[in-house]
């Protein structure tokens, strides 16, 4: 049955103005850099004071005259003595306008280095990608075109660490739609055993115990390696969960000769294809938001931002709005509505950088109160428990908003670079009632694993216990949680022989 209601609601609805800001504060400097060139770009109003001289400005100011047809006498002293006209009250745009000297507000929060300090941009060498690496070892093969191009498919389907996980019939199928080559998985399997010939060892393999096999048989041939073949091949199950006295039954093998097997099996590379393309991964760079630096021993901090430009709205747009007064109807019409636009947008751009660098200040500097003994010290157990919502009532703003500006950030101390979200933790109480970072029950356990016996490594419920005498009473779930978030495997997985 239909039924019409009238119905009220209240929903508050983001503004275009704080949905682009809130898109500002996730940008790291780097991606804020390339922002505000783009809105140069876009925007005619906007220039950047750091990269054009007075000339340019003469030569800007006549050029824009022109192309409304306004005759002006790009006199530069004159546009300096210009006493801003308010049209319509609409615009006070004295604040966004300036010499080339002049500083934008924005950069207020900026560190105070010198042109002779700004980032250089470090060249970066050309790396070799993985599938090229391999695609190139090709040409030493004896194959033939069409098994050319299933070796192609083939190795355009491994994952980053150098495995196939696609099933053969997939990749049959894509053959035939992709290059019209009919074949069958026999053949799609004969192809694959020459690419797994390739280097690095173990390429080109569909599961672990396949990879690990690959590299085995390439190493001379001993005891201590054809008994680690039969491992992986017996005894891979066994093996994964470290039940040696089950593999010293079923091979019939000495204890001494498992351990030099094992060895030998921890020496392989269980994911191949990083040692190539962890190329690739090692040239990207931190560059840090924050810098902070001790100053009488005080943490002193600012915004890494003295490569931003140096944002202004140009005078001669602000000239041409005003002597618009004097043009016929029409074009006034046509020609004031154009520029209020564009300065509207560029004076909407400018506040919204500055907002974005105000909050970006706010929050770090009330990380910094928080967490002000290890900004002094160095000292990461004097780490205080600190959430979200901590900063954002400091700060007086939306939890959301602190987490857009933590997030991928990141600050230089003197002790190191660290990502915003280290500071970071859940809090405890102990036996005293105090509250305690969760770090510092990690660091327990992480010095827990670190002193065990490898052969009787301490599980969870030990590790409960050592926590107990030491005045922090959690549960076995607890200690299993925080095991896992420091990717620390279970007792079992951590035997040694």
């Amino acid at each position: 049955m239909l039924d019409q209601r009238l119905q009220q609601k209240l929903q508050q609805r983001l503004s275009p103005q704080q949905i682009q800001l809130m898109k500002l504060l996730q940008l790291p400097v780097m991606a804020l850099e390339q922002r505000i060139k783009h809105e140069i770009e876009e925007n005619p109003v906007l220039e950047d004071l750091s990269d054009i001289s007075t000339t340019d400005d003469e030569n800007d100011s006549a050029a824009d005259a022109d192309t409304y047809g306004d005759e002006q006498d790009g006199d530069y002293e004159e546009e300096n003595s210009y006493e801003e006209k308010d049209v319509d009250n609409e615009f006070s745009l004295e604040e966004y306008m300036g010499d080339d000297d002049d500083t934008p507000a924005y950069k207020l929060y900026a560190d105070n280095k010198s042109k002779d300090d700004e980032r250089k941009e470090i060249p970066i060498a050309y790396k070799q990608s993985f599938s090229s690496f391999l695609s190139d070892q090709l040409l030493m093969l004896d194959i033939n075109d069409t098994e050319y191009r299933i070796a192609e498919i083939i190795i355009g389907n491994l994952t980053d660490s150098g495995y196939l996980t696609r099933d053969l019939f997939a990749l049959s199928d894509d053959l035939y739609v992709t290059e019209g080559i009919e074949v069958s998985v026999e053949e799609i399997e004969k192809v694959l055993k020459k690419v797994q010939t390739l280097d690095p060892a173990g390429v080109g393999a569909r599961n672990l115990q396949e990879c690990l096999l690959i590299q085995l048989k390439r190493l001379p041939e001993d005891e201590s390696v054809c008994i680690a073949i039969d491992i992986l091949e017996k005894c891979m199950e066994e093996f994964t969960k470290k039940h040696y006295s089950k593999i010293v039954a079923k091979l019939k093998i000495t204890e001494e000769q498992l351990k030099a097997a094992e060895q030998v099996i921890l020496k392989l590379n269980p994911k191949p294809g990083n040692s190539v393309s962890e190329i690739e991964r090692s040239v990207a760079y931190i560059i840090p938001d924050f810098i902070i630096v001790i100053v009488d021993g005080e943490p002193v901090m600012s915004l890494a931002s003295s490569n931003l430009p140096d944002l202004k709205i140009k005078k001669s747009y602000s000239n041409m709005l005003a002597d618009l007064e004097h043009s016929t109807e029409q074009s006034k019409k046509e020609a004031t509505a154009y520029i209020k636009q564009k300065i509207e947008s560029a004076k909407g751009f400018i506040d919204l950088i500055q907002q974005r660098q105000k909050t970006l200040y706010n929050t770090m500097q009330a990380i910094i109160d928080v967490q002000y003994n290890f900004f002094v010290t160095g000292d990461e157990t004097k780490l205080k428990p600190m959430v979200l919502k901590d900063i954002a009532d400091k700060i007086n703003m939306n939890i959301s908003t602190v987490s857009r500006v933590v997030n991928s950030k990141y600050v230089q101390t003197p002790y190191g670079i660290y990502l915003l979200k280290y500071f970071f933790s859940e809090s405890l109480e102990n036996d005293s009632g105090e509250e305690v970072s969760t770090r510092e029950i990690k660091a327990i356990l992480v010095e827990c694993v670190d002193n065990e016996d490898k052969t009787n490594p301490v599980t969870d419920d030990e590790i409960v216990n050592i926590l107990k005498e030491k005045g922090y009473p959690i549960a076995r779930r607890t200690v299993a949680k925080y095991r896992q978030q420091l990717n620390i495997p279970v007792a079992r997985l951590r035997k040694q022989i």
